[in-house]
């Protein structure tokens, strides 16, 4: 009776201190999961992310670097573009968003997706040719671009291209330290950062996003590595 009353008592606990505290993380999982996938298609009505990721061209077999990541909005996108044979690196300084981009490609099959945990100053790339690298809302964040660059630099073919997208203040004027105070860069600012590096530019809109009720707007500049 007595071993039979401490397999009840321990049945309980681990009840109460495993699978109870696991249950719930499982069921946070599963929130944010829905969340993450309600908040990108709202994302899909107004980023425009079609235009963003032909303007990577990328194809199948291409290395695509989605800096920046977090969760893998573009990163999921791109992954069957480039197909099999073809490779996201999905670099980020968060690890849990990292976390929720391998589940979200685990549940969906996407195995070319390689999730990287970042430094400030380097995105700790693997060797090998990068055909494009994606920079969305991410360069506004970055503490060192110069060192982040030249990693990037380093790891591009000739003729890859970089495609920046970032917010920058309604007014133009506006200093590069006023803006970075409200998480925005201008283009002409990140332009002037990455042709020092030799990239050179493709195209630019710096209206590629703008909605009238928003205190920013959004552009784009394509470069390309010579």
């Amino acid at each position: 009776m007595q071993r039979a009353y401490r397999r009840r008592v321990g049945g309980l606990l681990v009840l109460i201190f495993v699978v109870l505290p696991l249950l719930y993380v499982a069921g946070q999982v599963v929130l944010t999961l829905q969340t993450l996938d309600r908040v990108e298609r709202e994302r899909d009505e107004w980023q425009r992310p079609a235009q963003i990721i032909q303007s990577l061209d990328v194809h199948p077999g291409s290395v695509v670097v989605d800096l920046g990541s977090g969760p893998g909005y573009f990163s999921l996108k791109v992954a069957p573009l480039v197909g099999p044979d073809g490779r996201v690196l999905a670099v980020d300084l968060r690890r849990e968003s990292l976390a929720f981009l391998w589940i979200r490609a685990v549940l969906r099959g996407q195995r070319n997706i390689r999730v990287i945990h970042g430094e400030v100053d380097d995105p700790d790339l693997p060797p090998g040719p990068v055909d494009a690298v994606l920079v969305a809302n991410t360069y506004h964040e970055l503490e060192q671009p110069e060192p982040v660059l030249r990693a990037l630099e380093a790891s591009m073919r000739s003729g890859a291209r970089l495609v920046v997208v970032d917010r920058a203040p309604r007014s133009a004027g506006d200093a590069r330290e006023a803006a970075a105070a409200h998480h925005e860069i201008t283009a002409a600012a990140a332009a002037d950062d990455i042709r020092r590096h030799g990239f050179e530019v493709v195209a630019r809109e710096d209206r590629f996003i703008d909605r009238p009720a928003d205190d920013d707007v959004w552009w784009l500049i394509v470069f390309r590595k010579p």
